[in-house]
């Protein structure tokens, strides 16, 4: 009976994988204009309907307290608006990047000469870097990027809970993005093993992981992810924040930082968990600058 059930599930779930390709291969067709636009009709007209939008309302409300209703509910319809174009930027990747170095503001990726510098610097200088992001406006192009200006790394990346679709998925990221790395078990090693070669490691920090430790995050306690933080103290290499901030006209910029100084303990060693914090205040401050552009509807505070 269990074979059975399993038999089925694997069935539906090869279904819906096709499916989920058919769509890919329509938005693919509607082209990186069109495609987003209508997934963030989609999202901005079904995703009130649904319980995220509770989550995301009670998240931006405990956030923002000092901001009215109204204001508070054009960040969710954003929220939502930058949801659904992320989900059909996907297929279009490889047309949104457009980035010219000789001529930064010219496509739909533009970066300031500090920026562009950084990634070269990062690129030339020969030591492993650990770079962490957030899950603001597109959040695939910070990792897209370091590939671009040709710097090695190694990316994780949590995996769809359907095999199909993870599969559609890892198809259109593999060529893209240097090194996936399975979020899961073994994940620490391969990102440990990945700086000690010498390369560098991304990861987006900004979700809830109820093992960490406990760190203020938008004026509430939560349970961040202190993996960067073992690693940097591990390592004692750079650690610098990416992102990128969605523009009028399907266009974007991005950002990468400075070297941030992470806090030390009486040994002279990173202290884990006010490193975590440090990062953490970090997209903070990105959040508060670009709200509409943040992944509210996740319960960052449970």
């Amino acid at each position: 009976m269990l074979r059975f059930k399993y038999r089925l599930w694997l069935f539906a779930d090869r279904l819906f994988g096709l499916l989920v390709r058919a769509v890919f291969a329509l938005l693919r067709l509607l082209g990186p204009d069109s495609g987003p636009r209508i997934g963030a009709w989609i999202t901005r007209n079904l995703g009130p309907l649904t319980s995220a939008n509770r989550i995301g309302r009670d998240n931006i409300a405990g956030a923002f307290p000092e901001k009215s209703e109204a204001e508070r509910a054009a960040i969710l319809t954003e929220a939502w608006d930058n949801l659904g174009r992320v989900a059909c930027e996907y297929v279009h990747m490889d047309r949104i990047w457009d980035f010219d170095p000789a001529n930064p503001e010219a496509g739909r990726i533009t970066a300031s000469p500090e920026t562009v510098a950084l990634y070269e610097r990062l690129r030339e200088d020969g030591k492993p870097a650990i770079v962490f992001s957030a899950h603001l406006a597109n959040w695939e192009l910070p990792a897209i990027a370091a590939a671009k200006h040709g710097i090695e790394s190694a990316v994780l990346y949590r995996t769809p809970n359907s095999p199909a679709v993870a599969k559609e998925i890892l198809r259109l990221r593999q060529d893209s993005m240097g090194t996936l790395v399975a979020a899961g078990m073994s994940a620490p090693f391969k990102l440990a093993r990945a700086l000690e070669r010498g390369k560098h490691i991304g990861m987006l920090v900004d979700q809830r992981f109820g093992r960490g430790p406990r760190i203020d995050f938008l004026g509430r306690p939560a349970f961040a992810n202190p993996l960067l933080a073992q690693l940097a103290r591990r390592f004692d290499c750079p650690v610098h924040g990416a992102r990128a901030i969605r523009l009028p006209g399907g266009r974007f910029r991005l950002d990468l930082t400075e070297e941030i100084a992470l806090p030390r303990d009486a040994e002279g060693l990173i202290d884990i968990e006010a490193a975590t914090q440090a990062m953490n205040s970090v997209i903070e401050g990105w959040v508060r600058e670009y709200p509409g552009q943040w992944l509210w509807m996740h319960r960052r505070w449970r």
